[in-house]
């Protein structure tokens, strides 16, 4: 249960209206998602939040399906229900295979084990892969 309330267009400031209709318009849907809605209690994050997500998961040096793909990994981690869902259904839209998706999972789940193994066991790190 959300501990805000989902602000809806019609009760929306100009200033998240504006936000509301970018997102709109970059991803090319009249949707604007609960996240979004629950972010516009505070125009000035909401726009922040926006703004650098926007120039993060833009294509670059990563194709925007590896960047979805590596925020499921991390949402995967750090627990977030919703951010899982949401960025599986983008990598999914931007071309994300079953099969890649299990792979995806695969990897998630061994370095989620041997990360715990390191840590518990304090192993010392290799000089050559320090930079």
């Amino acid at each position: 249960m959300a501990t805000v309330s989902l602000i809806t267009d019609d009760d929306a400031s100009a200033d998240v209206l504006d936000v509301f209709n970018e997102i709109r318009a970059v991803r090319g849907t009249n949707y604007v998602n609960n996240f979004w809605r629950a972010l516009a209690h505070d125009p000035a994050l909401l726009r922040a939040t926006w703004d650098r997500l926007k120039t993060v998961m833009a294509p670059g040096a990563l194709n925007p399906m590896v960047k979805e793909m590596l925020y499921v990994a991390v949402s995967t981690v750090n627990g977030c229900e919703y951010c899982v869902h949401s960025h599986t259904a983008a990598a999914k839209a931007k071309g994300m295979t079953d099969e890649m998706y299990g792979e995806l999972l695969a990897v998630i789940g061994m370095a989620s084990q041997t990360n715990a193994l390191a840590t518990g066991l304090q192993v010392p790190v290799d000089e050559i892969f320090e930079v």
